[in-house]
């Protein structure tokens, strides 16, 4: 893998970077790799493969860095769906090896970005690079599956779904150390679920569709949280719940502080501004809306 030094200005550091610019850089992460769940191009090039369901295509396309993993392990990486949600990716390694998938994930990405028009010029690509790759490079993957399986991705030729390639690395990255905190929490997979959902962060119709949890497994996990004062017996989020979530999101901004010594905190910020127009662009496209 390809690894440049960071630009001038954003040079590395020993310390652990501010929590605030791990907030930032992470909030342009995650909207800046987003897009590839919801675009059109995703459902179409799976259907190439021969899978047409979006549950299926959506395990298949994710799980593929993993190699021909099982359901089962793809459920323990993903967390927050249940066990028959996942179970219905079984012979999506029948329809196409997972390097095919991985390729066809790489097309769909590509195709997307130019769809929508995102402005990110060579120069602008490459200063991106040069702060995200050494932080690619230099990140401790133990316990990171999801990251570490798709650090070790060749990249593409295409310099800009090479960045996005990149830019999955650390969304996967956050994600896995987001679960880590979640579970020391005892948050678990449908509980996470319903507080999202109880705090207006995801539709619920959306998350109960795609994560497939039964209508007992959810007043389960409902009674749990208020149980613990998180939510009200009618399901609204009280202040200790948005306090103990937004304490969550702090601990995994502390477990990611080592992760963006490379780039230093100006590094952060700079390449938070610099992804701005991804998501930008997908936004203005309207590729959103279903999430409102």
């Amino acid at each position: 893998m390809h690894t440049a030094r960071p630009s001038d200005g954003a040079r590395p550091d020993s310390r652990p970077t501010a929590l605030t610019a791990v907030r930032e850089v992470s909030r342009a992460i995650q909207a800046s790799h987003l897009f590839v769940y919801l675009v059109p191009e995703t459902a179409e090039e799976a259907a190439g493969l021969g899978v047409t369901e979006r549950g299926p295509a959506y395990f298949a396309f994710r799980s593929a860095a993993m190699g021909a993993v099982p359901w089962q392990v793809a459920l323990a990486a993903f967390y927050n769906f249940s066990p028959r949600a996942v179970r219905r990716m079984t012979g999506v390694w029948d329809a196409a090896p997972p390097e095919r998938w991985q390729a066809a994930r790489f097309v769909a990405v590509g195709r997307a970005l130019r769809r929508v028009g995102v402005c990110l010029t060579p120069d602008r690509i490459a200063e991106a690079r040069s702060l995200i790759d050494p932080v690619v490079a230099g990140a401790d993957y133990a316990g990171k599956t999801l990251a570490a399986a798709n650090a070790s991705v060749a990249l593409p030729s295409d310099p800009l779904v090479a960045l996005w390639q990149q830019i999955t690395v650390l969304r996967e990255w956050r994600g896995d150390a987001h679960l880590v905190v979640l579970a020391g929490n005892r948050l678990g997979p449908c509980e996470c679920n319903v507080l999202q959902t109880a705090m207006g962060r995801l539709p619920t119709g959306l998350i109960r569709a795609t994560r497939r949890w039964s209508d007992e497994e959810w007043a389960a996990a409902t009674a749990r949280l208020v149980e613990r004062g998180w939510l009200t017996a009618d399901g609204t989020v009280t202040d200790t719940g948005t306090a103990a979530r937004e304490r969550i999101e702090a601990e995994t901004d502390e477990h990611c502080a080592e992760l963006w010594a490379p780039a230093g905190e100006a590094g952060a910020r700079r390449l938070a501004s610099l992804l701005t127009p991804i998501d930008e662009a997908f936004t203005a496209a309207g590729t959103y809306e279903q999430l409102r």
